[in-house]
């Protein structure tokens, strides 16, 4: 998939002087290509996860309750994620030894172990290159989730404020979606996979001229010639 290339207005710092734009992609860019600190060890994104899904997401600071919360949650969802094939990448701007101790204290307060790793910004960079700062709230940054496809192209984003933890359900019903839409070519409808009106059905992209509008009646249950849903097969869902 071709990305996008969008110029955004702004100031002449290092970072772009180096060619790094400053600020937050967008859906259909490539997601931006960085080396990183983890706690464990350095790595080079997204090529560390080529051929794979990712989901990276970032949290405004350690040893605080919301995220520590976030962090139980991912965590016990681990699995799930693995099984779509689907890595988990943390972010916040802490030092590394930071990031270590607190998932240290995760595993022995909490009884989870915390098997993704968690990039350490203490230097705001890679914030800035994601646009996750939080405005008026320091160098803090957002609870922001960037769902990136296995060409390293940023498919979903989501941003949330400090005081509201995510929904990790949505955020693996996200990823699992999107994966159900590029493989069958359909549209996932709201609540998929319980939808209020076609359940776990899926939706199939509108016709785009009179004859296939007429078939599309007679081939799929349908609402209107522009609305028509099927279930997935048993093949189907099992891929």
């Amino acid at each position: 998939m071709e990305s996008l290339k969008v110029k955004g207005s702004y100031a002449n710092t290092e970072e772009e002087k180096m060619g790094e734009k400053i600020g937050m992609p967008l859906i259909g860019e490539e997601f931006p290509d960085m080396e990183v600190q983890t706690t464990h060890g350095k790595k080079k994104l997204p090529e560390e996860y080529k051929g794979k899904w990712f989901v990276l997401f970032s949290h405004p600071a350690d040893f605080t309750p919301v995220c520590t919360t976030e962090f139980v949650a991912f965590q016990r969802r681990f699995e799930e994620f693995k099984k779509l094939g689907c890595e988990l990448i943390g972010l916040s701007i802490d030092q590394v030894f930071s990031h270590l101790k607190w998932v240290e204290w995760i595993k022995e307060n909490l009884g989870e172990e915390i098997k993704f790793p968690v990039i350490a910004d203490d230097t705001g960079r890679v914030a800035k290159l994601l646009g996750l700062i939080h405005p008026n709230k320091g160098t803090n940054t957002v609870r922001a989730v960037f769902a990136v496809d296995p060409d390293g192209i940023i498919r979903a984003m989501i941003y949330y404020p400090q005081e509201l933890g995510r929904n990790m359900d949505e955020i693996l019903r996200m990823v699992r979606g999107l994966q159900t839409s590029d493989e069958r070519g359909v549209a996932i409808p709201a609540n998929w996979p319980d939808n209020e009106l076609i359940g776990d059905e899926v939706i199939i992209p509108p016709a785009s001229d009179e004859q296939t509008a007429k078939e599309r009646l007679k081939q799929y249950e349908c609402f209107d010639w522009w609305f028509c849903h099927k279930k997935l097969d048993r093949m189907e869902e099992g891929k």
